[in-house]
């Protein structure tokens, strides 16, 4: 008898389960990392001890991998001209793709693009020509994160001594999309989040400011909105050593690597001047730099005002707290690691004593430590705090004027710059070897592999683009526009999930778009010769695998938000209590059915005997 209740019961518990089990949910880790990379010790002393475990990553190890819009589950490779910070390149969807090598590669080509559309800075229709094409991959509104380790291992591209390419790492807060300058206006880089005499004084400056008491787009009344930046690494290659240029009064020249935060609002009060060491009171304090890192004296921010904008109360200044780190020829030769340990703000009482309260941005190159910065150090003076922004990640390659070029010399007009021109005023402005550089072959940035961690004991530290303490998903939906080009219908276009090009005599045994990932990810139709995935993979040759996040903070809104459920969706209760009881009718069924099994029937002749 125990035995039969026994049995009931754990067939029951199965049944049960099977319909309330929630584990199975969708994940960023990729099945190709290793065992022993799925956890990290962190690098920062408060964290120690701890145990943070693997939330994403990408390996790259599966070849011939495209990122344009609606390819990918977790990347976007824009084709989109970049309207910022001079840049001289058009970014191409093309220009990202994975090795045979287990490399996502960005590459950097001299090739012409013409490009009619509306120039996002000069808000007007434009036609240009740009001269290069390289690639930006994002995961915006995608993956995003919020807190804990990020970690790469690349291979930089170019020559360690010829300027020119500016290679970056580095992470944005959601309710900014990079390149879309309209999404940026009154919110990069803004983290401030308390409503403080400093946030009244921005308070139109700020466009989702703490100061507002009204609760819009479902965020929290009382709550700074933003998206600052962090820069684990901008990159200037090239051969000026300390004392020489623009490095004549700092002892880290190039190559080397900016590891920065920028943040609004800045000081608007005694800054230090550009290419200047800041006086006693004129830059942040506390700051912690590593061996072969000093203060970026050549940037530290900028004064943020808006074209035709009368009203100057809407105008501020961000801060760069940017320090830059000797970087050496190996670093463009062979793989290195970069790493960024992002503590949240906190009320715990250990943190709190140790200088940790309002949270810290840790980078290290190769377990080495190049700079930490406190954020109370920022507080102190600003009031704004460390970023409590989820964030998403960008790669990219840029060229840009204003990175590594040199001063225009004497007699150059500096208005073009083509590497493929014959006339030699469209070559003048260039740093020496770079059109040399450019046709010997395309740099190629290699990234190995991307992992990010956290700490399943911290709750603040969580995995999506709209969080219950910092959404996004509202803001994004009423002002989509901002997120999109004038050609766009959607800000993303959803996963094409099968449909590209392939070829039935390639062998199923090689993983390629050509055997749409072979034959454990997708079949090639022989009369159509287009892709065809199977569940767990996505993308046109089904080479990406569905990713998703583990738990929906913000999921999308369905019809019963507002206030309709129909008869037969009134409640998941139901469906729970209904499902239970044919489990365990199933059960007892069954069970029954066992039990007569074991009755031995009566001998016929017995029987009438």
């Amino acid at each position: 008898m125990y035995q039969s209740v026994s049995v009931r019961f754990a067939l029951f518990s199965i049944c049960c389960a099977s319909l309330t089990d929630h584990s199975m949910g969708a994940s960023w880790i990729d099945d190709d990392t290793p065992q022993n990379a799925r956890t990290t010790e962190p690098l920062t002393d408060i964290w120690n001890g701890e145990d943070f475990q693997l939330i994403m990553s990408d390996e790259f190890n599966v070849p011939g991998r495209r990122f344009s819009d609606g390819s990918d589950p977790m990347w976007t490779a824009l084709d989109k001209n970049d309207y910022t910070n001079a840049a001289l390149q058009y970014y191409d969807s093309d220009y990202a793709y994975t090795d045979d090598e287990g490399h996502l590669v960005i590459e950097t080509a001299a090739k012409d693009t013409d490009i009619i559309g509306y120039d996002d800075v000069k808000r007007e229709h434009t036609h240009v020509k740009k001269h290069f094409r390289s690639a930006m991959l994002q995961s915006w509104n995608k993956f995003c994160y919020t807190g804990g380790i990020i970690e790469t291992e690349v291979i930089l591209p170019g020559k360690w001594n010829v300027a020119g390419l500016w290679p970056a790492f580095w992470l944005l807060g959601n309710l900014s999309r990079h390149t879309y300058v309209g999404s940026a206006d009154g919110v990069w880089p803004w983290s401030q989040i308390e409503c403080t005499d400093v946030a009244k004084r921005y308070v139109l400056a700020q466009k989702l400011s703490p100061c507002h008491s009204v609760s819009h787009y479902d965020m929290k009344p009382g709550i700074g909105r933003g998206s600052p930046e962090i820069d684990i690494f901008e990159v200037q290659p090239g051969p000026l050593k300390p004392g020489e240029g623009p490095f004549w009064q700092t002892w880290v020249a190039q190559p080397l690597q900016s590891a920065s935060y920028q943040v609004a609002p800045g000081k608007w009060w005694r800054r230090p001047g550009p290419g200047y060491w800041p006086g006693p009171g004129e830059w942040y304090n506390g700051i912690e730099a590593g061996p072969g890192t000093t203060i970026n004296i050549g940037y530290y921010g900028n004064y943020n005002w808006f074209r035709g904008e009368v009203n100057h109360e809407k105008d501020y200044w961000s801060d760069a707290i940017s320090w830059n780190h000797q970087l050496h020829p190996t670093n463009f030769e062979k793989p290195h690691r970069y790493r960024l340990e992002w503590g949240l703000p906190t009320e715990d009482e250990t943190s709190v004593k140790e200088g940790y309260g309002h949270g810290f941005l840790n980078w290290y190159d190769d377990d080495v430590l190049v700079l930490s910065i406190k954020g109370e150090s920022i507080y102190n003076v600003t009031t704004a705090s460390t970023s409590t922004e989820p964030s998403y990640i960008i790669l990219n390659t840029a060229i840009s004027t204003t990175w590594g070029f040199p001063k225009c010399p004497l007699g150059c007009p500096c208005l073009d710059f083509d590497c493929n021109s014959i006339r030699s005023d469209h070559q003048c402005g260039f740093p020496t070897g770079f059109c040399d550089m450019m046709k010997e072959g395309n740099p190629k940035y290699k990234i190995n592999w991307i992992r990010a961690y956290q700490n399943p004991k911290d709750p603040s530290q969580k995995v999506g683009c709209s969080t219950p303490e910092r959404p996004s998903r509202s803001y994004i939906e009423a002002n989509k526009y901002l997120y999109m080009t004038e050609n766009d219908k959607e800000p993303l276009k959803k996963i094409i999930k099968g449909g590209g090009t392939c070829n039935t005599t390639v062998a199923t045994s090689l993983v390629l778009p050509e055997t749409c990932g072979g034959i454990l990810r997708g079949t090639c139709s022989e009369r159509t010769q287009k892709c065809s995935c199977t569940e767990e993979w996505t993308g046109p040759n089904c080479l990406a695998r569905e990713k998703g996040n583990p738990f929906e903070w913000d999921p999308d809104p369905t019809i019963a938000d507002v206030g309709y459920y129909s008869p037969l969706s009134n409640s998941a209760f139901y469906f729970l209590i209904i499902a239970g009881i044919i489990c365990l009718i199933f059960v007892v069924y069954g069970e029954k059915v066992r039990s007569l099994s074991e009755f031995k029937p009566i001998p016929e002749s017995d029987f009438f005997a």
